[in-house]
This record gives structure tokens, sequence and C-alpha cells, in this order.
């Protein structure tokens, strides 16, 4: 088997064709279940170059990377970020580049993402009330995040997905109206079960479960039918609404985890390759990249490292480790 060209399959049959690359730890608001107020970011040299990102997408994608996402902390607060995207999209093979943003910088920037080459973005947004958006985030910012909502459409980007993180006690009074929102201008709405990456003590009583969430968007708009041959790899459950009214996706990590069907490997900021998003071990390719290792030994470091994959992260068992990083740090 050739290291360099032989398809990213784990011991339990898992194809990966899908990179998610942080591109900074740095974020401009401080959602509270994704970074301490304070927070310490990375020294700048510590950060991969786009160069270095683009040398590492050439290696992995003759095995089997096709789909590569964006993200960070906020990717966009990363000067030249239509740069990158155009040297990633300008490497052969790459069938699907995607962003996930935060969406305040992202009015300005959604044209000339497009034009590098990107074609699809999520934008967080858990709140359109500014009052829980300042609770959520410690920032302001609810106009500017739909300001580039709209952006994004306008540039071409279709659909436009919104994330929005649900909390039990918290989330219930936005779930209505983020579906109105998504409804009245042809958005694709996401709702995420609150998982643990703020690096603190694992409260599973926060999370509003996904048949919640399902029943009070059933209570107001009516059925919503269950999408007809659904991508079994992707992370989300989607539903169509009966009425015409749109599609609504609902992540289930923490209630019905979607591990066996992972195809996801994800790049950090500073150049750590983690096989899970709740991976407790990572393999550092930024020494790699950086004291002359050559192509097959950096493709060789992936593949051991996707051999390491465990069966899955086990959130709902006792055996549940909270790895150290915090999300800002890991990346989307």
């Amino acid at each position: 088997m050739n290291p360099a060209t032989s398809p990213l399959i784990d011991r339990f049959g898992r194809r990966h064709n899908n990179l998610r690359i942080s591109v900074t730890d740095r974020c401009n608001i401080r959602c509270v279940y994704c970074m301490p107020e304070n927070p310490e970011f990375m020294a700048r040299h510590q950060l991969l170059q786009f160069e270095e990102i683009e040398r590492f997408v050439r290696i992995v994608v003759p095995m089997g990377i096709d789909k590569i996402r964006l993200t960070g902390g906020e990717p966009l607060v990363r000067r030249g970020l239509p740069d990158l995207v155009g040297r990633l999209a300008g490497i052969p093979g790459i069938r699907d580049i995607g962003l996930t943003t935060n969406g305040i910088l992202l009015a300005p920037l959604a044209r000339p993402l497009w034009d590098a080459g990107l074609r699809r973005i999520n934008v967080s947004l858990d709140t359109l009330d500014p009052g829980r958006f300042l609770e959520l985030t410690r920032r302001t910012g609810v106009d500017q995040v739909i300001e580039g909502i709209m952006a994004a459409k306008s540039a071409g980007f279709e659909p436009v997905k919104v994330n929005a993180v649900a909390i039990k006690g918290t989330s219930e009074p936005d779930i209505v109206p983020l579906a109105r929102l998504a409804r009245e201008n042809g958005l694709e709405l996401r709702f995420i079960e609150y998982m643990p990456l703020d690096g603190g003590t694992w409260e599973r009583g926060k999370v509003l479960l996904a048949e919640e969430i399902l029943e009070i968007l059933t209570r107001e708009f009516g059925a919503l039918i269950p999408v007809a041959d659904p991508d079994h790899r992707a992370p989300a459950a989607d539903f169509d609404f009966a009425d015409g009214g749109g599609r609504i996706g609902l992540i289930a990590s923490v209630s019905r985890p979607f591990c066996m069907s992972c195809n996801r490997i994800r790049l950090t900021s500073d150049g750590r390759l983690r096989n899970c998003l709740f991976a407790l071990d990572e393999t550092d390719l930024r020494t790699l990249l950086r004291g002359g290792a050559d192509d097959a030994e950096i493709a060789r470091a992936v593949r051991d490292s996707v051999a390491a994959k465990w069966e899955g992260h086990e959130i709902n068992s006792s055996r549940f480790i909270q790895p150290g990083r915090l999300m800002h740090s890991i990346g989307g």
C-alpha cells in the first residue's frame, strides 16, 4: 500500500475525505460555550502560514481528501483569507470549499470569498434578540451578522446555512424566530446540541435535545418531513417543512452521535492533526512541515493518525474524557 495515495480508511472502515482547517484561534466574540472572556491566544508565528496549509492540502488530496472547511476561532479575522481560498480552490481534486463564520465581518468579504472560489458558507447565529446575543457572545453585533448573511446570499452562496447552538433553559425562545428568519429568506437553519467544548465541567443538563427542538418547530409550523435519500456521512438530520417553507437540520451530537459515519479530520491553526473533535491526542505536523520532512513522511503521519482513530467520543458514557483544548483552539 502506498501511504501517499491509498485512501484514508481507519480500522472501523470509515473513509475520510473531509478536512477541517482552523486558520486562527482568535475570535472577535466570546461565546460562553466556546471560550473564556480573556483567552490566551497563540503567538502569530505558531500559526501555520498559507503556504504551509496549501502544501499540506496538496499532500492529502491524493489520499482522498476532496472537501475542505475553513474554521477558527473566527476565520475572517485572519488577514488575506480570500488568498488562501484561491490557493486551495486551485488544487486539482478539491471539489468543495466551505467556511464557518460568526458573520460579523462577513458583509464586505462575502463577494471576495465567492470570487476566490468559496462555494459553501455557514454562519453561526444563536439568537436574533440583542440582549441574548450579548449574553451568549459577551459582545454586540447581531445586526452585522444579519447583514453578513444577506451579503452572502447576494454574492451567490446558495444555500446560506445558519448554525444555532441549542442550550436548554436559554435557547427555547429563539427556535421559532430563527426558523422564521430562515423560512422568509431562503436560509437553511441547523440546530446543534450543546456539547462540552468550553473546557469547564460538562453539564449534560444544558443539552436541548434534537427531539425537543423538533417538537417546538412542529407545534409552530406543522409537520416536518425527513428528507429522502439523506447523506449518511453528513452530521445533520435534515427535515423539510411540509408546507414547502424550507429545510431544517438537527445535529444531535449528544443524543444521536454519528461517529460511525464520521469522515472528518481536523488541522488546528498551530498545525496539529486531530482525528476527532474530542481527541485526546494530536499529531504535530507543524514540526514536520517546518523541519524539512518530505511529503511521504507527512503522509505517513496523517495515515498513522487516522489509523489510531477511536470508535467514538462516548459523550454519553462514563468513559468520556473532555479534551483540554478549548473549542476556539481546536477549530469547529
